[in-house]
């Protein structure tokens, strides 16, 4: 079979809900922690804080950058406290790891989550080793996706060319900036009510519900 993707030597992946299915509901922890901090921290009920972290969420990329920037939290504090959650939903994967382990050039890890929280989730999924770097929120300055300058500073930290770059994302507004910069886009399409493409997004280049099955006919 024909290779699908023969110029792509850098493959860049989101986490949460791209590398492990979104079925586990792992993120759904972190969104349940993430309202129980806001209502914590601003003595909100249950319905007033969800409301709050969402508009945080559309509006500033991340509930954690609508907090800094309006309540001046501690980061740190935050990240620690929402990923403070039961890993074990999440099951190894054999099959995705012999997939990258067929990819040409490097893997890297570009997330809005925490590095620590990025290698309890790997080692999870039996995935320790397999990517040469991780990008997280704390090395994007805490500026999220899908603010461009993030992606600008990925760019330039691990001397990527995007032509030659695929980038894998389960929510289609991240996928904007790296489409505009010239890489080639991948979305891993869920139930996630969120996360769901509007009509006519012509950032998605390819899409899929399955990663490893997708990866290993994208090289033939």
């Amino acid at each position: 079979m024909t290779k699908l993707l023969p110029h792509i030597n850098t493959w860049i992946f989101d986490l949460d809900n791209t590398l492990y299915p979104a079925t586990c509901r792992l993120f759904d922890q972190i969104d349940k922690k993430m309202g129980l901090y806001i209502e914590n921290l601003l003595q909100l009920d249950p319905v007033a804080a969800r409301a709050l972290q969402k508009s945080y969420f559309k509006s500033h990329g991340t509930t954690l950058r609508g907090l800094m920037e309006n309540h001046h939290i501690d980061p740190l504090e935050f990240l620690e406290f929402v990923h403070g959650i039961d890993l074990n939903v999440v099951k190894k994967d054999p099959n995705l790891g012999a997939a990258l382990d067929q990819l040409p050039g490097r893997k890297i890890i570009y997330t809005n989550a925490s590095v620590s929280h990025c290698d309890r989730v790997l080692t999870q999924l039996g995935l320790t080793g397999h990517f040469q770097g991780i990008f997280d929120i704390i090395a994007a300055n805490y500026r999220p996706k899908p603010d461009p300058e993030s992606y600008r500073q990925f760019i330039r930290l691990y001397d990527i060319d995007p032509a030659t770059s695929l980038y894998a994302d389960d929510l289609p507004r991240n996928l904007g900036p790296a489409a505009d910069l010239g890489m080639t886009t991948l979305w891993i399409k869920t139930d996630v009510e969120w996360a769901q493409a509007e009509p006519g997004m012509h950032s998605i280049h390819h899409q899929t519900n399955d990663l490893a099955y997708w990866l290993k006919q994208a090289r033939g």
